[in-house]
């Protein structure tokens, strides 16, 4: 098989992985996934992407910034609900956050930018799969909390595009359906 058919093979078969377990990407490693992050669609070479990485005990430590991120949205969250906030990074061994650092330019909207960071986060993910590793990509109301993007050192011009849970994967892929290219192109 040519080297350009294993890579399509690679993109083709790619599917998020819910269940997590150690180990992580190591230092080295998230150093080279961020490398390939670094290389998203950039117009105007504004670096629209900031990162933070989460791991160890600093884990619990986030799972206490969501659980308040929560009683904030919903003062009458039951305990269920903010177990479940504190647990959340515990799901894997390494949580990257990735921010949308939106920039007022004439000829690059902030949608555009947004765009370069979720190009960004899959990069990552993409990134993640080719060294052993599996990641599942989480968002949900959290991302919409300004006091929690300032609580992970954000700014205010910043937004949360992304909750990268990553580790390796627990158990078989999930069977995804093979999708036909015909459902979602036409020619114009």
């Amino acid at each position: 098989m040519s080297k350009a058919n294993q890579i399509l093979e690679f993109l083709q078969a790619r599917n998020s992985a819910p269940r997590l377990t150690s180990p992580a990407p190591n230092d080295a490693e998230l150093n080279d996934m961020l490398r390939c992050a670094l290389r998203s669609p950039d117009h105007a070479w504004l670096r629209p992407w900031r990162f933070v990485s989460i791991r160890g005990e600093r884990r619990e430590d986030f799972g206490a910034v969501l659980r308040a991120s929560l009683l904030r949205r919903d003062p009458e969250a039951d305990e269920a609900a903010c177990d479940k906030a504190l647990q959340a990074p515990l799901r894997a061994p390494l949580v990257v956050v990735v921010f949308a650092a939106i920039t007022e330019h004439p000829k690059v909207p902030a949608w555009e930018q947004r765009l370069s960071a979720g190009c960004a986060a899959f990069s990552l993910e993409l990134a993640a799969e080719a060294l052993g590793y599996a990641a599942v990509w989480r968002t949900g109301a959290y991302t919409e909390d300004a006091e929690l993007v300032r609580d992970l050192g954000g700014e205010d011009h910043e937004e949360i595009v992304a909750f990268l849970y990553l580790g390796t994967r627990d158990g078989a892929p999930k069977n995804l359906p093979v999708l036909d290219p015909d459902d979602f192109h036409r020619a114009w």
